[in-house]
């Protein structure tokens, strides 16, 4: 009997270390086991993005850029008021390291001019999300927002001059004289169109249609808009915004002309506002 008390001793005992054993695989393994897990999650954190800080907005533009998109203020004949204009306004941010942003407003003859930049600086907060894979969403959100038109192949073969807005007119299947006539008052619809030109001269020229852009940053996009406001004065807005890296830009260019019947120039707008969204893509590169 004594034996038997024994082997069953032995047999619980032994019942008792396996449990043990089990156990401990249950809760995960080793401590060797987890030190790699620990060890993947630390390699998997994003790494931060190419800026942490942003540019004086004010200072950005340069006078002679400030000259050609605000012709205003070369009229100015204060020189105080010359240099106010100039300046700018800073964009009320409560944190520079994240926001900055300027305006500028300068009335010619001709017209009213505005001009805004802002500069954004998107940080991530969540360690497995780069800045750079956050600015990328967040730019995709304001490419949505803009609600670019789909692109045409005319659109696509005709990117920077609108000159070359008619040729795309004759892909038409007869081919004949009638094609270049529709052509025309696509590209006529500049600052001399009056209204007598009609739906024809409001309507931003083909090849200038919003669309996104190749040439700017990892991503950009410009879109065109002219205020439908009956009989008044047209105002042309153009905004271009761009990525580089987690910094996303985005610049504002009116126009109002002086004059009723007038129409701001498309092209003009576009072109002057693409070289100051390269001059301050090359600043942020450099």
């Amino acid at each position: 009997m004594q034996r038997k008390a024994y082997v069953s001793g032995v047999a619980a005992l032994l019942a008792a270390l396996l449990v043990g054993c089990t156990g401990g695989s249950d809760n995960g393994g080793s401590t060797d086991d987890s030190n790699p897990g620990e060890a993947g999650t630390a390699s998997a954190t994003a790494q931060p993005g190419k800026y942490t800080t942003l540019p004086e907005a004010c200072s950005a533009v340069g006078r002679s850029t400030l000259d050609s998109l605000l012709p205003g203020i070369k009229e100015l004949a204060d020189e105080q008021q010359r240099e106010t204009a100039y300046a700018g306004e800073a964009t009320l941010t409560y944190d520079t390291d994240r926001k900055v942003g300027c305006r500028w407003k300068a009335q010619s003859t001709d017209s009213t001019d505005r001009l805004s930049v802002d500069f954004e600086r998107v940080v991530s907060y969540d360690n497995s999300v780069s800045d750079d894979n956050e600015a990328e969403e967040l730019f995709a959100k304001k490419v949505a927002a803009a609600d670019l038109p789909e692109p045409t192949p005319s659109d696509t073969a005709t990117e920077t001059p609108a000159s070359s807005a008619s040729p795309s007119t004759s892909s038409t299947p007869s081919g004949s004289a009638t094609p270049s006539s529709s052509a025309t008052p696509s590209g006529s619809a500049t600052s001399s169109g009056s209204a007598s030109a009609g739906s024809s001269a409001s309507a931003t020229p083909t090849g200038l249609q919003p669309r996104l852009l190749d040439d700017l940053g990892d991503e950009a996009f410009v879109d065109d808009a002219l205020s439908s406001s009956g009989s008044t004065v047209k105002q042309r807005t153009v905004t271009v915004a761009f990525r580089t890296s987690n910094v996303i830009v985005t610049i504002e260019y009116e126009e109002q002309p002086a004059t009723v019947g007038t129409v701001p120039d498309s092209e003009e707008m576009q072109d002057k506002a693409r070289k100051l969204a390269s001059r301050l893509a090359d600043s942020l590169a450099g």
